[in-house]
């Protein structure tokens, strides 16, 4: 499959097989995922990634700390509030979602419902934790933005799925705990993957994007 074959087919999974990964393909993607560019080369990401008996042990430890009622607490700052066209675009994104799910937007539980299973990784196999030095702050986040597109494009290349969840930076302390992530080191985000389950629907959820004209500007 070509990168642009893979471009046009790759989009976020929220269902999967109970189907791991061998540990070959994983290794193999990881390695060549080092690959990636960064910025004066500092390659700043270390990823943790959860496998079996260890990742349902994780999400039993999330979904307590979720149910618990504590708050977010995560290592970056996550209080942005989009404005203007972001705004429209979260909100087409969510409608994407909850449409293919058929919940009406007036179903305050199943939407909750929906939301709560960022924490169960969505039944995925694999979860992956993106951690960078705290101190790199922007740029240490552009690197990891980076690394992450270069690795989620490898396993769509291999036919795994993927979903990148900013969720899953909201409650660090189980996870830093349980995975013993020193403290000086953040958890930006996550990403749950597997094989997709073909039969979901949640799976049919597809979004937009928006014409070259409207992100790229060709001076000269």
């Amino acid at each position: 499959m070509s990168l642009t074959e893979v471009l046009e087919n790759r989009f976020s999974v929220r269902a999967f097989l109970d189907k791991p990964i061998p540990d070959k393909i994983l290794k193999n993607i990881f390695t060549t995922a080092q690959l990636a560019p960064s910025n004066c080369n500092v390659q700043p990401w270390q990823i943790y990634v959860v496998s079996g008996a260890k990742k349902d042990a994780l999400k039993d430890k999330l979904m307590a700390a979720l149910m618990g009622g504590n708050p977010p607490n995560p290592d970056f700052n996550w209080g942005i509030r989009y404005e203007g066209v972001h705004r429209d675009r979260q909100f087409a994104s969510a409608n994407a979602l909850y449409g293919s799910m058929g919940i009406e937007r007036s179903d305050k539980e199943a939407r909750m419902n929906a939301l709560i299973r960022n924490w169960s990784f969505f039944d995925a196999p694999h979860v992956a934790f993106f951690t960078m030095e705290k101190y790199l702050n922007i740029m240490g986040a552009v690197d990891m933005g980076i690394y992450a597109q270069t690795l989620t494009l490898l396993m769509s290349q291999k036919g795994i799925a993927s979903c990148f969840q900013g969720a899953l930076g909201q409650f660090p302390d189980p996870v830093r705990t349980f995975l013993n992530i020193p403290e000086g080191r953040g958890i930006l985000f996550g990403m749950s993957f597997g094989y997709a389950d073909e039969k979901a629907v949640v799976n049919t959820t597809r979004t937009d994007r928006v014409p070259i004209d409207t992100s790229v500007v060709f001076c000269g």
